[in-house]
């Protein structure tokens, strides 16, 4: 009969396994971590390949998240699943306004997606933002607009919606900038790789 482990024991005989399966790679040791992360909530090796690091973002994440900011997510999935007594520790914060009846009410008159008006409520906020999209392209394309403006200046942009439709093309806009971004590339993503990468800067932030 198989060991029943206890959930932490559980937790570090994955990361072990991640560990030895992964081998090397060219990131550093927070970035690294991250990477873990992402790949222990999706038993996706692929990730290795797919999740590209611009800019120092787990660097620029982690003091964000000392100094106190806002995170804002395109689900209300991606919210559920981020550590919110940690989140806290820093004084920090997560909304996601997709649900917010001014968003869907300005998403309607203007024909397009609440991801899109909630992006631009977001906008309006006068604390430091790190963006958490794992579904919807559109939040992408509406960043870059805002980014392109001059109206929007985010700390960091975790960018990994999953999908077909405007996905692949909605994280080579984030790709151009300058901005600390996670963007993983191609088809695969989703409010847990979301929730993932913030909880792992997290930890890093305010160790358990």
């Amino acid at each position: 009969m198989q060991e029943i482990l206890k959930p932490m024991d559980i937790e570090k005989r994955s990361f072990e396994i991640i560990s030895s399966e992964l081998g090397d790679t060219d990131l550093n040791e927070q970035e690294l971590l991250v990477l873990k992360r992402v790949i222990h909530t999706t038993a996706d090796f692929d990730y290795k390949e797919n999740l590209v690091f611009k800019h120092n973002p787990v660097e620029k994440g982690i003091e964000a998240l000392k100094n106190g900011c806002v995170i804002v997510t395109d689900t209300n999935m991606a919210l559920a699943g981020i550590n919110k007594p940690i989140l806290k520790k820093g004084g920090n914060s997560a909304v996601c306004y997709i649900s917010d009846e001014d968003v869907a009410l300005a998403a309607k008159e203007k024909g397009v997606t609440r991801a899109q008006m909630a992006v631009e409520k977001a906008a309006r906020l006068n604390e430091p933002v790190i963006f958490a999209i794992g579904n919807a392209p559109t939040a992408l394309i509406k960043i870059d607009e805002l980014i392109n403006k001059g109206e929007l200046n985010p700390v960091l942009i975790i960018a990994c919606p999953v999908g077909f439709v405007n996905v692949v093309e909605s994280k080579e806009l984030i790709l151009k900038h300058n901005i600390p971004s996670i963007i993983a590339l191609g088809r695969k993503g989703g409010s847990n790789v979301a929730a993932s990468i913030i909880n792992a800067m997290l930890y890093q932030a305010f160790p358990r």
